[in-house]
């Protein structure tokens, strides 16, 4: 009987140059869930609001459990795996997964699911959880081109909150445990593969927390080879590179990492041509850029850029690819220290920026080298600066996050928009209320 079980149809999540099909999967729904031993699992905000179109509501009972195991709250007692594993039946095969279809046809109807739903399907039985926490679905989808990006975000200075575009929902992530020099000091974010990497110092040493996907937990202990802080970085698949940034002394460096996610293994790349801190950084046509930054003995804002190119392991700096503001932003005497990072993200190999001043999107020009206007942020888009304001690629769409604010009170809003689609028009995804700003901002993509 079947009375018990519900069939999910996995939604299209785009490859890297086409969408793919519709997959159908079956997956038994379980009605109740006990502690997850000490794990927080994430959960749905209270103060979230869904805009435009709506997820159909469903019974406190599912919501609970649907939350609570995803993104890898997968932790069960020994008589939850019993009985997962008598409702499973013929499924606890560990060989064959779905044993009327076989395990390469299980594997491949799991990769085309959403992940939203693998933490559900990894209470089954004890094969289902081994599959997705080993991290093989997710190494599976990459090369397959599956991918679904999450926005994770920080408001409060040790909670994290993830955002899910596509289902439009808020979840929390487990509470961060750090020192309180920590919980004050600078911190940089970067999402790569399954990870949450979020940098920061610990009196007098800096220190990673990583936060991992599959088993919905933070850990510390990373150390890269030349540690540092407010440094450029971005991610390509489940590398990442940083580059710049100031060591523990305040020396601004000129020095560059890889982070291979998969392996965990921090690699030392040639030094950028100029050392700068408060850079950004992004993959473009397979390259890896670093923008702006300030550098130089006088400190100065730096207008040029470097790319890195990862076949030849060769630095070239090019002219004037930091954003330039135009009109009032100009004529400010604003010191380059407090301004943010450019803020910049790539959607399909293009790269664009948002100037906070002028409230506008600029776009650039690759073979012109040039920047150009094509259109507005969404109007409540503020920031102090560009501090707490989030402006990032998430697939094929640019996000922008951020909010009016007041005395006691304020909002946090995920705007985005489809540049293929034409000229900006931005689309309310979400909006809830929050008493502070954007801190920290990472787009998961897996």
């Amino acid at each position: 009987m079947l009375e018990d079980r519900s069939c999910l149809i996995s939604r299209d999540y785009p490859r890297t140059r086409e969408q793919e099909g519709t997959w159908a999967c079956m997956s038994y729904r379980l009605e109740k869930f006990d502690s997850l031993h000490g794990k927080r699992a994430l959960e749905n905000d209270g103060e979230e609001e869904f805009i435009a179109t709506k997820v159909p509501k469903q019974s406190d009972v599912e919501e609970s459990l649907e939350t609570a195991l995803t993104l890898g709250a997968l932790s069960m007692s020994q008589a939850d795996e019993s009985s997962s594993q008598r409702h499973a039946g013929s499924n606890s095969d560990s060989s064959s997964l779905i044993h009327a279809i076989g395990r390469d046809n299980s594997i491949s109807c799991l990769i085309h699911c959403s992940r939203s739903d693998y933490g559900a399907i990894a209470s089954l039985n004890r094969s289902f959880r081994s599959l997705i926490r080993s991290g093989e679905l997710y190494r599976l989808r990459r090369q397959n081109g599956v991918i679904e990006h999450w926005v994770y975000f920080s408001c409060q200075l040790l909670e994290w909150e993830a955002f899910d575009p596509s289902r439009r929902r808020w979840m929390h992530l487990p509470t961060m445990n750090p020192n309180e020099c920590f919980v004050f000091s600078d911190k940089e974010s970067l999402a790569v593969g399954t990870e949450l990497l979020v940098f920061g110092k610990e009196v007098l040493s800096h220190v990673i927390y990583r936060y991992s996907l599959l088993t919905n937990m933070w850990t510390s202990g990373m150390r890269m080879n030349a540690p540092r802080c407010l440094f450029g970085s971005a991610s390509l698949g489940e590398i990442a590179i940083l580059a710049g940034g100031c060591d523990s002394q305040g020396n601004i460096l000129s020095s560059a990492e890889l982070y291979n996610s998969e392996t965990g293994q921090w690699n030392t790349l040639p030094s950028m041509n100029k050392p700068r801190k408060m850079c950004s950084g992004v993959f473009m046509d397979g390259k890896f850029y670093v923008i702006g930054g300030i550098g130089g003995p006088e400190s100065k804002l730096l207008t040029c850029g470097e790319e890195y190119d990862l076949e030849r392991r060769t630095w070239t700096e090019i002219a004037n690819m930091s954003p330039v503001r135009t009109g009032a932003a100009r004529d400010t005497e604003t010191p380059a220290t407090s301004e943010a990072p450019p803020l910049v993200a790539v959607v399909n190999d293009e790269l664009y920026a948002a100037d906070y001043a002028d409230m506008a999107v600029r776009k650039y020009d690759k073979h012109n080298r040039a920047w150009f206007t094509v259109g507005r942020l969404p109007e409540r888009a503020g920031s102090m600066n560009g501090w707490g304001l989030a402006f990032r690629a998430c697939g094929e769409r640019l996000i922008v996050i951020g909010g009016p604010r007041s005395v006691g009170e304020g909002f946090i809003e995920v705007n985005s928009w489809v540049p293929s689609e034409g000229p900006p028009h931005w689309n309310l995804l979400g909006r809830k209320q929050s008493g502070s700003f954007v801190y920290n901002c990472a787009v998961m993509g897996c």
